[in-house]
Protein backbone atom coordinates (compact mmCIF):
# COMPACT_ATOMS: atom_id res chain seq x y z
CA UNK A 1 0.00 0.00 0.00
CA UNK A 2 1.33 3.42 -0.84
CA UNK A 3 1.72 5.76 1.70
CA UNK A 4 0.16 8.43 -0.81
CA UNK A 5 -3.28 6.10 -1.58
CA UNK A 6 -6.59 7.18 -2.61
CA UNK A 7 -8.45 8.81 0.45
CA UNK A 8 -11.85 7.23 -0.44
CA UNK A 9 -14.54 6.45 2.55
CA UNK A 10 -13.92 3.71 4.33
CA UNK A 11 -16.43 2.84 7.02
CA UNK A 12 -16.35 1.48 10.43
CA UNK A 13 -12.73 2.24 11.03
CA UNK A 14 -10.87 3.56 13.93
CA UNK A 15 -7.64 5.57 13.69
CA UNK A 16 -4.36 4.16 14.88
CA UNK A 17 -3.09 6.07 17.63
CA UNK A 18 0.94 6.30 17.96
CA UNK A 19 2.66 8.19 20.61
CA UNK A 20 5.32 10.38 19.57
CA UNK A 21 8.06 11.67 22.29
CA UNK A 22 9.04 14.78 20.85
CA UNK A 23 11.66 17.97 22.21
CA UNK A 24 11.34 21.36 21.30
CA UNK A 25 15.32 21.25 20.92
CA UNK A 26 15.50 18.46 18.49
CA UNK A 27 16.39 19.71 14.61
CA UNK A 28 15.11 16.08 14.30
CA UNK A 29 12.02 16.30 15.68
CA UNK A 30 10.95 19.71 13.60
CA UNK A 31 12.01 17.95 10.35
CA UNK A 32 9.69 15.31 11.29
CA UNK A 33 6.88 17.16 11.91
CA UNK A 34 5.76 18.53 8.35
CA UNK A 35 5.37 14.93 7.37
CA UNK A 36 3.50 13.85 10.40
CA UNK A 37 1.05 16.94 9.43
CA UNK A 38 0.60 15.56 6.19
CA UNK A 39 0.08 12.22 6.92
CA UNK A 40 -2.94 12.60 9.33
CA UNK A 41 -4.65 14.08 6.00
CA UNK A 42 -3.81 10.79 4.26
CA UNK A 43 -4.46 8.40 7.01
CA UNK A 44 -6.85 7.53 9.50
CA UNK A 45 -3.97 8.20 11.84
CA UNK A 46 -3.26 10.20 15.10
CA UNK A 47 -0.15 10.99 16.28
CA UNK A 48 -0.26 11.74 20.14
CA UNK A 49 1.96 14.34 20.89
CA UNK A 50 3.95 13.49 24.58
CA UNK A 51 6.58 16.49 24.88
CA UNK A 52 9.53 15.75 26.58
CA UNK A 53 12.52 17.30 27.80
CA UNK A 54 15.94 17.26 25.77
CA UNK A 55 18.84 14.86 26.34
CA UNK A 56 20.48 18.27 27.39
CA UNK A 57 18.34 18.39 30.18
CA UNK A 58 17.28 14.90 30.84
CA UNK A 59 20.75 13.70 31.14
CA UNK A 60 23.13 16.16 33.29
CA UNK A 61 27.18 16.19 31.97
CA UNK A 62 25.38 14.54 28.11
CA UNK A 63 27.22 17.12 26.09
CA UNK A 64 30.36 17.11 27.97
CA UNK A 65 31.11 12.74 27.44
CA UNK A 66 29.40 13.18 23.87
CA UNK A 67 32.19 12.44 21.23
CA UNK A 68 33.93 15.57 19.62
CA UNK A 69 32.42 14.10 16.38
CA UNK A 70 29.07 13.67 17.08
CA UNK A 71 28.02 17.53 17.02
CA UNK A 72 29.69 18.30 13.36
CA UNK A 73 27.87 15.48 11.84
CA UNK A 74 24.56 16.35 13.44
CA UNK A 75 24.87 19.77 11.73
CA UNK A 76 26.07 18.36 8.86
CA UNK A 77 23.38 15.81 8.51
CA UNK A 78 20.42 18.31 9.83
CA UNK A 79 20.75 20.04 7.23
CA UNK A 80 21.81 17.96 4.12
CA UNK A 81 18.10 16.39 5.40
CA UNK A 82 16.59 19.41 5.44
CA UNK A 83 17.47 20.24 1.76
CA UNK A 84 16.63 16.53 0.69
CA UNK A 85 13.13 17.27 1.65
CA UNK A 86 12.95 21.28 0.95
CA UNK A 87 11.93 22.26 3.98
CA UNK A 88 13.94 25.51 5.08
CA UNK A 89 16.38 25.18 8.16
CA UNK A 90 18.36 27.68 10.44
CA UNK A 91 19.30 26.83 14.42
CA UNK A 92 17.21 28.83 16.49
CA UNK A 93 18.17 32.08 17.46
CA UNK A 94 18.04 32.40 20.91
CA UNK A 95 18.78 28.22 21.00
CA UNK A 96 16.11 26.79 22.98
CA UNK A 97 18.61 25.54 26.05
CA UNK A 98 20.87 27.62 27.80
CA UNK A 99 24.45 26.12 27.30
CA UNK A 100 28.15 27.05 26.46
CA UNK A 101 28.59 25.06 23.31
CA UNK A 102 32.61 25.33 23.66
CA UNK A 103 32.37 23.13 27.09
CA UNK A 104 29.16 22.02 26.55
CA UNK A 105 28.01 22.72 30.29
CA UNK A 106 24.43 23.07 30.44
CA UNK A 107 22.63 25.93 32.77
CA UNK A 108 20.67 24.99 35.47
CA UNK A 109 17.96 27.67 34.31
CA UNK A 110 16.50 26.94 31.45
CA UNK A 111 13.55 29.47 30.92
CA UNK A 112 13.15 28.50 27.24
CA UNK A 113 12.67 25.11 26.95
CA UNK A 114 10.49 24.90 30.54
CA UNK A 115 8.27 27.25 29.12
CA UNK A 116 8.50 25.72 25.63
CA UNK A 117 7.60 21.81 26.80
CA UNK A 118 5.04 23.09 29.48
CA UNK A 119 3.34 25.56 26.44
CA UNK A 120 3.73 21.00 24.34
CA UNK A 121 1.78 19.51 27.22
CA UNK A 122 -0.55 21.86 27.74
CA UNK A 123 -1.63 21.86 23.83
CA UNK A 124 -1.77 18.75 23.56
CA UNK A 125 -4.20 18.16 26.74
CA UNK A 126 -5.79 20.92 24.23
CA UNK A 127 -6.15 18.47 20.98
CA UNK A 128 -3.96 20.84 19.49
CA UNK A 129 -0.42 19.41 20.30
CA UNK A 130 0.50 18.59 16.70
CA UNK A 131 -0.68 21.10 15.49
CA UNK A 132 0.94 23.58 18.26
CA UNK A 133 4.52 21.38 17.60
CA UNK A 134 3.93 22.21 14.22
CA UNK A 135 3.73 26.16 14.27
CA UNK A 136 5.97 26.69 16.88
CA UNK A 137 9.06 24.63 15.60
CA UNK A 138 8.66 25.98 12.13
CA UNK A 139 8.80 29.57 14.10
CA UNK A 140 12.08 28.29 15.73
CA UNK A 141 13.51 26.97 13.10
CA UNK A 142 12.66 27.81 9.60
CA UNK A 143 15.31 31.01 9.54
CA UNK A 144 12.38 33.56 8.87
CA UNK A 145 12.15 34.53 12.93
CA UNK A 146 14.44 35.84 15.00
CA UNK A 147 14.26 36.51 18.64
CA UNK A 148 11.09 34.40 18.89
CA UNK A 149 10.99 34.54 22.17
CA UNK A 150 10.00 37.90 22.17
CA UNK A 151 7.22 39.95 20.66
CA UNK A 152 3.97 37.99 19.13
CA UNK A 153 5.79 35.71 17.32
CA UNK A 154 4.73 32.65 19.86
CA UNK A 155 1.38 34.10 20.08
CA UNK A 156 0.98 33.99 16.76
CA UNK A 157 2.06 30.40 16.69
CA UNK A 158 -0.29 29.81 18.78
CA UNK A 159 -3.02 31.32 17.67
CA UNK A 160 -2.72 29.27 14.22
CA UNK A 161 -2.84 26.13 16.04
CA UNK A 162 -5.83 27.21 17.10
CA UNK A 163 -4.73 28.40 20.70
CA UNK A 164 -4.37 31.36 22.87
CA UNK A 165 -0.59 31.69 24.40
CA UNK A 166 -2.27 33.83 27.44
CA UNK A 167 -4.64 31.14 28.15
CA UNK A 168 -1.89 28.41 28.40
CA UNK A 169 0.42 30.43 30.40
CA UNK A 170 -1.89 31.13 32.85
CA UNK A 171 -3.04 27.59 33.16
CA UNK A 172 0.55 26.67 33.21
CA UNK A 173 1.40 29.02 36.06
CA UNK A 174 -2.03 28.07 38.01
CA UNK A 175 -0.46 24.43 38.22
CA UNK A 176 3.16 24.44 37.40
CA UNK A 177 3.93 21.54 39.36
CA UNK A 178 1.22 19.13 37.75
CA UNK A 179 2.58 20.17 33.91
CA UNK A 180 6.02 18.91 34.95
CA UNK A 181 4.55 15.81 36.85
CA UNK A 182 3.23 14.98 32.84
CA UNK A 183 6.50 15.96 31.43
CA UNK A 184 7.96 13.54 33.93
CA UNK A 185 5.25 10.99 32.97
CA UNK A 186 6.35 11.74 29.38
CA UNK A 187 9.25 10.65 29.73
CA UNK A 188 8.66 7.57 31.76
CA UNK A 189 6.59 6.31 28.97
CA UNK A 190 9.77 7.37 26.43
CA UNK A 191 12.16 5.03 28.14
CA UNK A 192 9.44 2.21 28.53
CA UNK A 193 9.01 2.11 24.55
CA UNK A 194 12.16 1.36 24.17
CA UNK A 195 14.38 4.35 23.01
CA UNK A 196 16.03 7.42 24.81
CA UNK A 197 15.92 9.85 21.65
CA UNK A 198 13.53 12.32 19.67
CA UNK A 199 11.33 11.61 17.76
CA UNK A 200 10.22 8.37 19.16
CA UNK A 201 7.20 7.02 17.47
CA UNK A 202 5.61 4.34 19.57
CA UNK A 203 3.21 2.14 18.04
CA UNK A 204 1.95 -1.52 20.06
CA UNK A 205 5.23 -0.81 22.14
CA UNK A 206 7.14 -0.78 19.42
CA UNK A 207 9.75 2.24 19.25
CA UNK A 208 10.20 3.70 16.00
CA UNK A 209 13.40 6.63 16.30
CA UNK A 210 14.10 9.11 14.10
CA UNK A 211 12.50 10.92 11.07
CA UNK A 212 13.91 8.66 9.16
CA UNK A 213 11.99 5.50 10.53
CA UNK A 214 8.65 6.93 9.20
CA UNK A 215 8.58 4.68 6.78
CA UNK A 216 8.57 1.51 8.61
CA UNK A 217 6.18 3.46 11.28
CA UNK A 218 3.71 3.38 8.06
CA UNK A 219 4.79 -0.28 7.12
CA UNK A 220 4.23 -1.58 10.31
CA UNK A 221 0.67 0.59 10.99
CA UNK A 222 -0.66 -0.99 7.40
CA UNK A 223 0.08 -3.99 8.75
CA UNK A 224 -2.16 -3.42 11.71
CA UNK A 225 -5.57 -2.16 9.38
CA UNK A 226 -4.22 1.59 8.99
CA UNK A 227 -6.82 2.97 6.29
CA UNK A 228 -7.07 6.26 4.35
CA UNK A 229 -8.63 9.06 6.25
CA UNK A 230 -12.26 9.58 4.95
Amino acid sequence: MSEFAGTGKRENTVALQVDVFWSFRSPYSYLATPRMVALEKIWDLNFCVRPVYPIAVRLDGWFKNANPMWLPYLVRDVMREAERHDIPFMWPRPDPILMDMATGTVSKEQPHIHRLTRLGVAAAERGRGLPFIYEVSSTLYSGRTQNWHEGNHLRGAAARAGLDLTELDEAIAREPDRYEQVIKENEEAHRKSGHWGVPTFAFNNEPFFGQDRIDALLWRLEQNGLQPRA
